[in-house]
């Protein structure tokens, strides 16, 4: 057998041995964790192995299809009847996550661009493609992004658990379990018809936007379509892989360096989504824990799961979430170019 497919072999024993592991002790994430910690530590070992374009083709389309199938009618009449609510709390979250950001980037703990797209409180697998696209190190906003998810769902669960009565537990991934034919062979054709758009429009990220807005537009049409839980698995684990197969020792002391300052911002975040949650408590009439969760911030998965047990306004969260998730996708790029370019000129007019 080549080499090279043996070093495949044992990434892929790896993945499964540290996934299970990490879903044994309900790590939120661990479908994306585990291949990730795989990767790198395969890529410690010296070991070269590359993912191929097409691998990271396919994570971007089906993660793109997969959150075009949180975006349906009723979300958008949720929207419209609260909008005001709405674009306060997206414009709150979205201007001190990117402060957040910012600031780390101003002290040089990482990269601008870097330090905003892992800073961004989107959904971590979509972050982390649109940064890729845009030219961050996939890595680090990786480490940020899936750091804060572990951090999020961990006090979401806890908040849930002890005002909601809700357990940590998640259910069991139906990985084999036989696939509605139509609803699956829907998503294939929007991720593979969408890739095509996008690419053809040269939209930006448009493997993972042109997926995401056909089959947004399709949804809210009334067309079904899901991603069987095998195939989200295995995007999960292709853009993991890529993640991970790209640190090396100074990747990783870096990521070491900066754990304290990005540890602190992701904690201030979530204490002001805190605030924010009382907020629309006190002002908007909204009970605490649909509050709470709707503006937590990132680990969409994960919130959805933990509101789905509880007695919450489910429609208002996952609107809230979404929302938000929709909006950084459309002005991330811009923002992150901007804030970038105003740090250059910065350094630059100080000799730095």
């Amino acid at each position: 057998m080549p080499a090279n497919a043996l070093r495949w072999i044992w990434l892929a024993v790896l993945t499964l041995a540290i996934t299970f592991g990490l879903e044994a002790v309900q790590l939120p994430a661990a479908l994306l964790i585990g291949p990730m910690a795989a990767g790198i530590i395969i890529a410690l070992t010296g070991t070269r192995l590359t993912m191929p374009a097409f691998g990271r083709s396919i994570a971007q389309a089906v993660i793109g299809v997969m959150v075009a199938g949180t975006v349906t009618a009723d979300l958008l009449v949720t929207f419209s009847a609260r909008w005001p609510v709405f674009l306060a709390s997206i414009v709150s979250v979205v201007a001190v996550s990117t402060l957040s950001g910012y600031v780390l980037a101003r002290m040089k703990v990482l990269p601008a661009t870097t330090a905003i797209w892992g800073s961004s409180a989107g959904a971590a697998s979509a972050m982390v493609v649109m940064a890729q696209s845009y030219g961050a190190d996939a890595r680090l906003v990786g480490f940020m992004q899936y750091l804060r998810i572990i951090f999020v769902a961990g006090i979401a669960a806890v908040v849930a658990r002890t005002v909601g009565g809700v357990t940590a537990s998640t259910p069991a991934h139906t990985f084999f379990a036989a696939p509605d034919v139509v609803p699956a062979l829907n998503a294939a054709a929007i991720a593979i018809g969408g890739s095509v758009i996008g690419k053809a429009t040269r939209l930006p990220a448009g493997l993972l936007l042109g997926p995401l807005l056909l089959g947004a537009a399709l949804h809210v049409a009334g067309v079904t379509f899901y991603v069987p839980a095998i195939v989200l698995a295995l995007a999960y684990a292709l853009l993991g892989w890529t993640i991970g197969l790209g640190f090396d020792r100074d990747v990783l002391l870096h990521a070491g360096r900066a754990l304290l300052p990005v540890t602190t911002s992701i904690l201030l975040l979530i204490g002001f989504c805190g605030l924010l949650a009382y907020a629309l408590h006190v002002f908007a009439g909204i009970d605490p824990l649909t509050a709470y969760l709707a503006t937590s911030p990132g680990g969409m998965d994960s919130i959805a799961i933990i509101a789905a047990a509880i007695d919450v306004d489910v429609p208002f969260i996952m609107a809230l979430q979404t929302a938000r998730l929709l909006v950084i996708m459309a002005i991330g790029p811009s923002l992150a170019r901007l804030l970038a370019n105003r740090l250059i000129r910065r350094d630059a007019s100080s000799g730095q």
